[in-house]
């Protein structure tokens, strides 16, 4: 059952305008030496002045103007135990841990239609899930690389999978009728969390790579609504799936779900088959509305992807997902609404 909480309230104090950035990084779907699952242990529990600081954001609009706005965080509890995971064996170099268990969705109906058609593709190369009737979730190394803003994201546009059509029952040149295709929409604005670009352990966090990006105009179609990430114990056989668009089976919609490893209070430590392409995906959970015999999907967590950590001297790969915590909650929210009125449950 989905449990409500009450969500930390996030309040914009200053915006400062900030020079234009460069749009000069080279955009990297794997990311090496980042804080993992020994580093984290390690880590100190964020004070309150810690999570303003990691919690003041980055925005960038259309014409290259950037703003970093301060927030303060009213009714915060930090969590005593925020880093703890549990030990697991090492894994080996790979991305599809034996059998590939990715299924290719085909059919049109579903491509088209709730809960796959609230996947869409970031021109940058990454993929991201619908949140709004304007904006859509994606990871922040899909924008920005710690340092400097990617090169394509000066010209940010989002891809939604459309079924090609002609009204008048012809068929276009070189093409059939009803072919799901990327229909390309401009992107107004983007924000990105402070913590990523400083993470607390003075490398990049991944605890903080999460993005939302502004339409230029509404997509008219479902979205997929936001919710507070549950402990393992608290999900139906601790299982999570996500759609994205994975490098590797270039044009299709690819979906995956797989059962969780190990928690952090910030991040999911799990083995879902994906390539380089799927990283930004949302992640979602089905459970039922409390009191109600209704089922209902909610994004739980933005999946980071296949990542390159030093552990005891040695480079070691997993993938990970970054959880939407109460306080996530309440800056992605309020990213969505402009206010904090309307994220005050979740």
């Amino acid at each position: 059952t989905w449990h409500l909480k009450k969500i930390p309230q996030i309040v914009r104090e200053r915006t400062f305008s900030l020079d234009s950035p460069k749009f000069e990084a080279k955009t990297k779907l794997e990311l090496n030496s980042v804080c993992g699952i020994e580093c984290q242990r390690k880590l100190p529990v964020p004070s309150l002045s810690d999570l303003k600081n990691l919690l003041s954001y980055e925005t960038v609009f259309e014409n290259g103007t950037r703003t970093l706005t301060e927030v303060n965080v009213l009714g915060a509890v930090p969590d005593p135990a925020a880093n703890t995971t549990t030990r697991r064996p090492l894994r080996k170099k790979r991305q599809i841990y034996g059998t590939d268990s990715r299924f290719s969705i085909y059919d049109k109906k579903f491509m088209t239609n709730f809960p796959f058609n609230t996947a869409v593709k970031i021109s940058t190369g990454c993929s991201g899930i619908l949140v709004s009737p304007k904006h859509v979730l994606t990871a922040a190394h899909c924008l920005h690389n710690g340092k400097d803003y990617v090169k394509g994201s000066k010209r940010l546009r989002v891809g939604l999978m459309k079924t090609k059509s002609r009204g008048n029952g012809r068929k276009r040149k070189g093409t059939s009728d009803g072919t799901p295709s990327f229909q390309w929409t401009r992107v107004k604005s983007t924000h990105i969390p402070k913590g990523w670009f400083k993470g607390v352990s003075g490398d990049i966090a991944l605890d903080y790579d999460y993005a939302v990006l502004e339409l230029k105009r509404p997509h008219k179609r479902k979205y997929m609504e936001l919710g507070i990430s549950p402990t393992i114990k608290m999900m139906p056989g601790s299982m999570i799936h996500f759609s994205g668009f994975d490098n590797d089976r270039s044009g299709q919609l690819v979906y995956r779900f797989c059962s969780i490893s190990d928690e952090s209070n910030d991040l999911f430590y799990q083995y879902c088959d994906a390539e380089p392409g799927s990283t930004g995906s949302g992640i979602y959970l089905r459970l039922k509305e409390p009191n109600k015999k209704k089922w209902k999907r909610k994004i739980i967590a933005v999946y980071s992807g296949h990542q390159w950590v030093d552990i005891n001297g040695e480079q070691q790969d997993y993938n990970v997902a970054v959880r939407i915590t109460p306080l996530k909650y309440a800056q992605i929210c309020f990213w969505i609404h402009g206010n904090d009125e309307n994220c005050t449950q979740g």
